[in-house]
C-alpha cells in the first residue's frame, strides 16, 4: 500500500501494528459495519465518539469481534459496547494525542452510514451535555472532515 493511498484512508497512526497490507481490509470491515448498523453518530466529548447501532445480536457480535481485533493493533483505542434498554451503542475513546484518529473514524462512520438521519458531524465540536463534559451537541456533515494523516485501521 502506498503512502498516498494511506493518506486517503485516514485513521491508522504510525503506532498501528497491523501489517500495512491488511489495513485496507480492516477499513473495509469497519465501513461495512458502519454502513449496515450505524443509526446515529455523536461526539459527547473531544476524545469520545458514540455510535448508536441497530439493535441485534449479529451487530453486537460483529462490533465486539472487530473492535477486539482493532484493539490488538491499536491499543490506544478504548472500545465500550453497551447493550441496554433495547439499544446497542459502541463508544470509542482515545487519548488526547490521538484526536485526529477519532476525527477520521467519525468521518468514515458518517460517510458510510445510510441516510441523513441523526448521523452527526465529522468535525469534533463542543461536547454533548453530560456529567463529565457539558456543552451542546455538534452535528453536521462528513464533507468538512479534517485531512487524514495516515492509512487505514
Amino acid at each position: 500500500m502506498t503512502q498516498d493511498i494511506a493518506l486517503d484512508q485516514g485513521w491508522a497512526p504510525a503506532a498501528c501494528t497491523l501489517p500495512t497490507a491488511e489495513q485496507p481490509l480492516r477499513v473495509a470491515e469497519f465501513d461495512a459495519l458502519f454502513a449496515d448498523a450505524v443509526q446515529a453518530v455523536r461526539r459527547p466529548g473531544r476524545e469520545r465518539l458514540r455510535l448508536e447501532l441497530v439493535f441485534s445480536p449479529e451487530y453486537a457480535a460483529r462490533a465486539a469481534e472487530l473492535t477486539a481485533r482493532e484493539n490488538g493493533c491499536c491499543s490506544f483505542f478504548a472500545f465500550t459496547l453497551t447493550i441496554a434498554d433495547g439499544g446497542l451503542t459502541l463508544e470509542v475513546a482515545v487519548p488526547p494525542e490521538r484526536i485526529e484518529v477519532l476525527d477520521a473514524l467519525q468521518a468514515r462512520a458518517v460517510s458510510a452510514a445510510p441516510g441523513p438521519g441523526d448521523l452527526g458531524s465529522a468535525e469534533p465540536g463542543p461536547a454533548e451535555p453530560g456529567p463529565a463534559e457539558p456543552g451542546p451537541a455538534e452535528l453536521g456533515s462528513a464533507a468538512s472532515a479534517p485531512a487524514a494523516s495516515r492509512g487505514s485501521v
